[in-house]
């Protein structure tokens, strides 16, 4: 059975049809869905995946080429190169910019001919360190369209977290910002920057490309550093794009692995752009007319497939945003929606809980009547959170797709879509076309019908990452080895008695805190970097706003006290190493942590104590020291929240 691509509005008997022949011939499927792209020359070979350790493969339309950058832009400025593509709202209210396919596409060239001038090639990795601003989109499919591998990290990284990822995938070129710009408030970019270079102990970097954004002065290393509007001054808008085979890398986006060192997950062309732009159109039920919003930063995943690639491959108008939900006051995305017309909004639980907290006169004083369609991302979505973004923000009248996915999967693979049929606040549904959702018990068999376990999937998909950048054996154990066979998600889930899934949550030592993933060992190596800290352990634990917070329980070297190392100073070694956005929201200074007989930090338990759920924490006597239990229990510093 075949499929035209051109977009169809779905009910639930045409979703069932298509997703039954997505899983019962996937080759035939994706052979005509592949099709949604431009291909310079076309595939033949759909499919050719193992998850089989001996054998792992995957790989997708492998003998196509195509360039993505031309895909997004080129491929429309016939018929909609007057169209806008991106709507710019500025930090500061009263300031918005409307950008064209085709002022996009003379950008895009004349950037892309900047970076060949500076001796740029195929293949090489340029980091990019920027505040939300066209020249961000600008500069990843500038290095799409010469076959540049490009890696986005996000400008609240800390100068030791870009040091990290520039000396990881071995950038030659960084490209960022004088200044970012968020609520009022200066982000000093460049001067990050320059701190992250002075860091690192071995370097490939050439150049540092900075945009003007704000205008200040800015420090400069003369022969290094150059400024983006001069070197683009003079430069063609007419630059060819690179032939560029599908399973030839497009992107490195670093993730949070609980080993401490941040994933450099590397992401190809072909098959992640297919599935990109699969995705944003059916879950989003876009229209040509539509104005479309995703508010998330490109320094995420989200910002990848659903502010960049997705939208720009269907030739969306979307809306970019600098600033933040708050400024100038709680009204801001509301306001926005309103002037210009927003169709489609597509955000996190924690700005949805952050809003909610300052009631409903923020937004019911928009009127937000040119809202369709909802979205969630990040993190599961609470239910009281829910019903007030459905009641309030969309007036009862938009569906809310609850999107799960992640940076490793390349686009969403779980989610409601636009039916018409009731829908289950918090519930992420049911599995995209083509994703073979399964749960596992933790001795590796299926369950079967209603019930909860490990979230897997048990087949390929074209937007799945390919491997972790110069570690593929991290890869395969990261994410093959828990359950041989199937790609194992890390999160837990329901399957209730409709068939439907429901996200419970990380089982491994990631934290989810306001969709961001943080690395239970890289927060615990700041603080242990601390000279009076002899070990720390860090759990999540329940929060109102960010779903998930950062609980530490620290542990002072003999002889130390509380009285004199400050909370404050721990947090800023976080903040400082990480960024802020990882920060311990408590710390508990714990004397002794439970212990196994091996030494083993036993982390459910304090899970179990942040959380004021100690009645649940069972059995302790495995433990070397379980008395260390009840101190905890009577030292915890917070209030249940």
């Amino acid at each position: 059975m075949t499929f035209s691509c051109q977009h169809k509005v779905l009910n639930r008997s045409l979703y069932n049809e298509m997703y039954r022949a997505s899983l019962l011939n996937p080759e035939d499927f994706w052979r005509e869905h592949g099709k949604r792209i431009d291909w310079i020359k076309p595939y033949t070979k759909v499919k050719d995946c193992s998850f089989d350790q001996d054998n792992f493969k995957i790989r997708w339309f492998e003998d196509g080429t195509l360039n993505a950058s031309s895909n997004c832009l080129d491929r429309h400025l016939e018929t909609h190169g007057d169209k806008t593509a991106f709507i710019f709202e500025r930090d500061e209210p009263g300031y918005s910019t409307h950008i064209t396919y085709k002022q996009l596409h003379s950008q895009v060239c004349r950037f892309a001919n900047s970076l060949k001038s500076l001796g740029a090639k195929k293949g090489d990795r340029v980091v990019l360190y920027m505040p939300l601003i066209p020249e961000a989109v600008v500069g990843m499919l500038a290095c799409a369209r010469l076959g540049l591998i490009h890696s986005v990290v996000f400008g609240g990284f800390s100068p030791e977290a870009l040091a990290s990822r520039l000396e990881d995938c071995e950038a030659r070129f960084l490209i960022t910002a004088d200044e970012g710009l968020r609520g009022g408030r200066k982000i000093a970019l460049k001067e990050n920057a320059d701190k992250a270079l002075s860091l690192m102990t071995s370097s490939c970097l050439e150049k540092v490309i900075v945009v003007a954004n704000t205008g200040i002065g800015v420090s400069w290393n003369q022969g290094r550093d150059v400024y983006y509007e001069e070197i683009i001054a003079n430069m063609s808008d007419i630059c060819d794009p690179v032939e560029m085979a599908a399973e030839d890398p497009l992107f490195i986006l670093y993730t949070s692995g609980s080993t401490g060192k941040p994933k450099g997950v590397l992401h190809t062309t072909g098959g992640y752009l297919v599935y990109a732009s699969m995705t944003h159109e059916y879950v989003f039920d876009v229209q040509e007319d539509d104005v479309y919003w995703c508010t998330a930063d490109v320094g995420w995943i989200t910002g990848h497939s659903y502010v960049v690639y997705g939208p720009l491959a269907n030739g969306a108008t979307s809306v970019i945003y600098e600033g933040v939900p708050n400024y100038p006051d709680y009204g801001r995305f509301w306001d926005i929606i309103d002037t210009h017309q927003v169709n489609l909004f597509y955000t996190a639980p924690t700005a949805i809980r952050s809003l909610m907290k300052h009631g409903d006169a923020f937004v019911t004083k928009y009127n937000r009547s040119s809202l369709r369609i909802l979205g969630s991302v990040g993190e599961p979505i609470n239910v009281e959170a829910w019903q007030w973004y459905y009641d309030v923000v969309g007036n009862k009248n938009c569906p809310i797709m609850d999107t799960w996915w992640q940076t490793e999967t390349g686009g969403i693979l779980i989610t409601p879509l636009a039916t018409g049929e009731p829908q289950k606040p918090g519930c992420a549904t049911q599995p995209f076309f083509g994703i073979q959702v399964a749960l596992y018990k933790p001795d590796g068999t299926r369950v079967e019908g209603e019930g909860t376990g490990a979230l897997v999937i048990e087949e390929s998909w074209p937007g799945q990452m390919r491997g972790i950048f110069g570690d593929s054996k991290r890869f395969i154990e990261a994410y093959f080895s828990a359950y041989p066979g199937v790609y194992f998600s890390g999160d837990g889930a329901r399957r209730d008695e409709d068939g439907e899934v429901w996200i419970t949550g990380r089982m491994d030592d990631v934290l989810n805190v306001s969709g961001h993933r943080i690395g239970t060992a890289e927060v615990e190596s700041a603080l242990d970097s601390h000279p009076k800290v002899v070990e720390s352990a860090v759990v999540d634990f329940p929060h109102p706003v960010k779903g998930q917070g950062v609980y530490a329980y620290v542990t002072l070297k003999e002889g130390e006290s509380s009285d004199n190392v400050s909370e404050e100073d721990l947090r800023a070694i976080v903040k400082q190493q990480i960024g802020s956005f990882a920060k311990p929201e408590i710390i508990h200074w714990a004397p002794n942590l439970p212990k196994t007989r091996s030494g083993k930090i036993m982390r459910r338990i304090l899970r179990k104590i942040a959380a004021f759920k100690e009645s649940e924490i069972g059995d302790t006597s495995t433990l070397s020291n379980p008395e260390s239990v009840i101190e905890l229990i009577h030292s915890r510093p917070h209030q249940k929240i």
